[in-house]
């Protein structure tokens, strides 16, 4: 089953553009920082799939990750955290918040696909 929607969560417009051109098979719809990705969750319910960044203004990543965790409103969106921190521990600490899968950056198209498939069968063996 492939993602209804992908909300992409990251302050760099240009990150943004990255999105739409490796995943163009899916509809996006973007969020520049935690704040606007809660309110674009309540304005588009068949988001089902979150691409975050950690380090952003106003609420970063990991906040929006307990908010969206703690709230349960949304307990079946599959979030991926993708981000410049990539030690193992920033790896430990986004999964330990809640995140599905951590993809370090600079990445290749090809790890988000192969990431989201992953997701996807696990997803539908559930």
């Amino acid at each position: 089953m492939q993602p209804r929607k992908v909300l992409v969560v990251d302050d760099s417009k240009l990150m943004h553009k990255m999105y739409e051109v490796m995943l163009r098979q899916y509809p996006l719809v973007y969020a520049l920082d935690g704040r606007q990705a809660l309110e674009r969750l309540r304005e588009h319910p068949d988001v089902d799939l979150v691409l975050l960044d950690i380090n952003m203004p106003n609420m970063n990543g990991l906040e929006f990750l307990a908010q969206l965790r703690s709230d349960g409103a949304r307990p079946d969106v599959t979030v991926v955290i993708i981000s410049t921190e990539g030690r193992e521990e920033d790896t430990a600490r986004g999964l330990e918040a809640g995140a599905d899968a951590y993809i370090k950056k600079p990445f290749h198209s090809e790890e988000i696909l192969d990431v989201i498939q992953r997701l996807e069968a696990k997803g539908s063996a559930a």
